[in-house]
């Protein structure tokens, strides 16, 4: 087999995913994930029809020779087998199943709508795991100042740059891509926004509240001046823009530092935190949380609209019947009272 046929994909698989970046102007990580879910898938396609011998491993299955042919024989019983084996035989949870499935629906209805390489989309009566929602975990209040607090105690060369990213994490709810991505000139003080590019290269702008403001001024003249990397907000000590793993590992080491469990939280529960605080302290309204936030669907960030055990402590004691009490001076004011007489029958009702 010659050297340049690259036996781990295929022309149709490729010309689909070119598609995704250039036209529907997905990220390179979102494309890499689609790639990675549609190798596995026709892998499995190759295996489960016994194309191939049983000592191949499976990710040197080839799938190279895959045409249009291929694509058409393929029906919603093999989706169903395929999302029989992840969960058997890679013990794949719900959430996992089901961006499978959503890479595969978005596959089959380009090569049947747009390509029109296929006469139909076999994955369009393909349904999706059912995901059980669960309530997004986030910091306290009172456990985010102490976070901060912990990072502005700090009297290392970097201890103006953490607190700015600390900073915007908690009040801006970024994700860490979107942070990491930050350059300075996205950054206007004077406007007091910030552009920041989300999911899918989308643009949107972010106010800065005083505390963001005021976190950038203070680190911007300890930044690096003669970094290679001049573009970048946050620098790292050899002058490059600031790794994601790094800013994962100085969360991590700061929130152990601050008395709270790092196993617990990560750079996406400050995310989850921002957004939790906004919705519970800043009477803040669903779609202007969902523009803050970048999400697509207001469905996504409904899970933010959660109540936590304050907030039902103090529904319960707003009930207007909350400061009702038993008069005790009523029960004991007349010893013969009937309650009273009849009390050594009284255990039998």
């Amino acid at each position: 087999m010659p050297d340049s046929i690259d036996i781990h994909t295929f022309p149709i698989l490729e010309e689909y995913l070119g598609y995704m970046e250039a036209i529907l102007g997905r990220s390179p990580l979102t494309v890499k994930e689609y790639r990675y879910d549609l190798t596995m898938f026709f892998r499995f396609m190759r295996l489960h029809r016994k194309e191939i011998a049983k000592d191949v491993e499976f990710d040197q299955i080839p799938i190279h020779t895959i045409q249009a042919e291929y694509l058409k024989s393929i029906t919603l019983t093999d989706f169903y087998a395929f999302l029989s084996w992840l969960t058997r035989e890679r013990q794949a949870s719900a959430q996992t199943r089901a961006r499978k499935v959503s890479s595969l629906r978005s596959f089959f209805k380009w090569a049947a709508n747009k390509r029109q390489i296929i006469d139909y989309d076999p994955a369009s009566e393909l349904e999706s795991p059912k995901i059980p929602k669960k309530q997004p975990q986030y910091l306290s209040l009172e456990e985010s100042k102490r976070l901060l607090n912990r990072v502005n105690s700090e009297e290392d060369e970097f201890a103006s740059r953490n607190y700015c990213i600390l900073t915007l994490f908690l009040n801006c709810g970024l994700r860490l891509a979107e942070l990491n991505s930050i350059d300075v000139d996205d950054i206007d003080l004077e406007a007091k926004t910030m552009r920041v590019v989300g999911k899918g290269n989308k643009e949107r702008t972010i106010y800065l509240n005083q505390a963001c403001i005021s976190a950038i001024e203070a680190y911007l003249p300890e930044r690096p001046k003669n970094a290679p990397e001049q573009k970048a907000l946050f620098i790292s000590r050899q002058g490059n823009r600031l790794a994601r793993t790094s800013i994962q590992r100085m969360i991590h080491n700061y929130l152990k530092k601050a008395g709270i469990d790092p196993t617990k939280y990560s750079t996406h529960k400050l995310r989850h935190t921002a957004a939790t605080l906004m919705y519970q302290y800043g009477n803040v309204d669903i779609r202007m949380l969902q523009q803050i936030l970048g999400h697509e669907s207001v469905a996504t960030t409904e899970i933010y609209t959660h109540v936590d055990q304050r907030q039902l402590h103090k529904a319960v004691e707003a009930n207007p019947l909350a400061s009702e009490r038993p008069d005790l001076s009523l029960q004991h004011e007349d010893g013969n009272s009937e309650d009273s007489n009849d009390s050594k029958g009284a255990d039998s009702e």
